[in-house]
């Protein structure tokens, strides 16, 4: 019956078979392959080295930490041809892959966060006081305060020591959507559906001035300018409903710039490291503006649909400006503005590592695009089955994580867009995903009133968080680290 028929078409035969039950033989005793460490940059480390097949990632660890002549040893993460070497070269490589002991092969080596975030495995606190939905939640840069806004019309700012609410922030006419800390912690500013932006001082809890009247719609983000950028910390942009975004001042409590060009509501605004601002929209475009003059720099075109969210692979150093994991604190203000450049240009590798934005959209993909280098998207990435409605890219720039109405959370690759993993477990749909401050785990919070962290190493659930009695709106996860806060239709603050 050798021949093919109608019955038994012909089959390639698979030389390599990826789930091959048969368990991988031990390589026989002396076997060396010759391998070659590369950064992320692309940059060659070292001369290529005959290698043990069986050589696992603590003994590359050592190795490569001995090449780079570092003092103190890092953790390092790595990959060759995106598969990461989790067990031993061999395993993982040479077997996992069916690449051939003869080839010279590349491995690709990522530096990990040197100190460890711990698991996050029960509700520390419940705190109620909001009368209506919790919209947003959103931690200081220093980690020391948490701010949210609610369907009440009223921010609290709740102290975290005690865990204890400290003020309530009364004067929204209307839901308060978006909570957005300035990057040296001083002041708050809440954007609501009364078409207004409040400023408070976070310290006293006191109203900076009045209300500030510019949109003629509903006010959907609002981002603050960089601490690297500028020192005082006093320039914010917000995004409406109405199509612009407007930059503002304020110390001096005025627009400065209006941005118009786009032709229905702005979903989403972010600042960037590089001085530029980002505006994604429902008529399906991102535009890039720069911040001197308000010029519209390019469009980003590729969506079919809505643009819902958008995110930097610089986030996290821009939102926490000056503080690490350290709580280091700052005598003077140009100390605090030096240490940000500072935290800064580590995290672009002193901008040989532009920052990147993604964004999502309605109609179920992603792109990710380099905006400072032109208009064309690395790539776009698709898998999820329902709208995408939020990103978030990990602390060091290397993984994004998406949430989608399909109840999942998909990882992928932060500089290539590569496909990674999907993590399923939420039966609802998920809202917002975050990061915890080392790169290892991420936080979902979904419509089936449960959050859930993940584990991005072994791609899988690490603990599921219940106590909601109802759909999580907003998750933030602790820039210190040591906590996450989620706010939802139950009206309780939970940490």
């Amino acid at each position: 019956m050798g021949g093919e028929t109608k019955y038994h078409p012909y089959v390639k035969p698979n030389r390599y078979k990826k789930n091959d039950p048969a368990p991988p033989v031990a390589p026989p005793v002396g076997t060396t392959v010759v391998a070659q460490f590369k950064s992320p940059e692309g940059e060659v480390c070292g001369p290529p080295l005959n290698l043990p097949a069986d050589v696992t990632p603590e003994q590359l660890a050592l190795l490569l930490n001995k090449l780079l002549e570092n003092e103190d040893p890092l953790p390092f993460s790595f990959l060759v041809d995106d598969t990461e070497i989790k067990n031993d070269l061999h395993l993982d490589i040479i077997h996992g892959l069916g690449r051939s002991t003869e080839d010279q092969i590349t491995i690709l080596y990522r530096p990990q966060a040197v100190f460890r975030v711990r698991a996050v495995t029960r509700c520390s606190a419940s705190l109620s006081g909001h009368t209506e939905a919790i919209l947003s939640v959103c931690f200081s840069p220093d980690g020391t305060q948490l701010a949210t806004g609610s369907g009440d019309t009223t921010v609290r700012i709740w102290d975290l020591t005690t865990e204890t609410p400290q003020f309530t922030l009364e004067g929204h006419k209307n839901w308060v959507q978006i909570v957005a800390w300035s990057p040296d912690g001083e002041m708050l500013a809440s954007g609501s559906m009364d078409k207004t932006i409040r400023l408070w001082n976070a310290k006293t809890g006191k109203p900076l001035g009045d209300a500030l009247r510019a949109h003629s719609q509903v006010i959907t983000s609002i981002a603050w300018e960089p601490m690297h950028l500028n020192e005082n910390c006093n320039r914010f942009a917000s995004a409406s409903r109405d199509g612009t975004i407007r930059i503002w001042d304020a110390t001096l409590r005025k627009v400065l710039i209006t941005l118009a060009g786009h032709t229905a509501p702005v979903m989403s605004v972010k600042w960037g490291g590089e001085g530029l601002v980002y505006s994604g929209s429902r008529d399906k475009t991102i535009k890039v503006w720069e911040t001197k003059e308000g010029k519209l720099v390019r469009t980003l075109e590729g969506h079919a649909h809505w643009v819902n969210h958008l995110t930097l692979s610089t986030d996290f150093v821009l939102r926490t400006g000056p503080n690490d994991h350290t709580g280091k604190t700052f005598a003077t203000r140009a100390e605090a503005h030096a240490a940000a450049v500072e935290r800064y240009a580590e995290a672009t590798a002193n901008n040989t590592r532009p920052e990147r934005l993604a964004s999502c959209s309605d109609d179920f993909t992603i792109f990710l695009w380099e905006p400072s280098a032109g208009k064309k998207s690395i790539t776009r990435m698709t898998g999820h089955q329902q709208p995408v409605t939020h990103l978030s890219f990990s602390p060091d720039g290397a993984t994004l994580a998406s949430a989608s109405f399909d109840k999942s959370v998909k990882l992928w690759d932060g500089l290539t867009g590569t496909f990674l993993t999907t993590l399923r477990g939420h039966v609802g749909a998920v809202f917002q995903v975050c990061w915890s401050s080392d790169s290892r785990q991420v936080l979902s919070g979904s419509r089936d009133s449960t959050l859930k962290t993940w584990d991005v190493k072994g791609r899988k659930l690490r603990h599921e968080l219940p106590g909601h009695a109802d759909e999580v709106y907003s998750v933030d996860w602790s820039p210190a680290g040591d906590r996450v806060a989620s706010g939802g239709k139950d009206r309780i603050l939970k940490m």
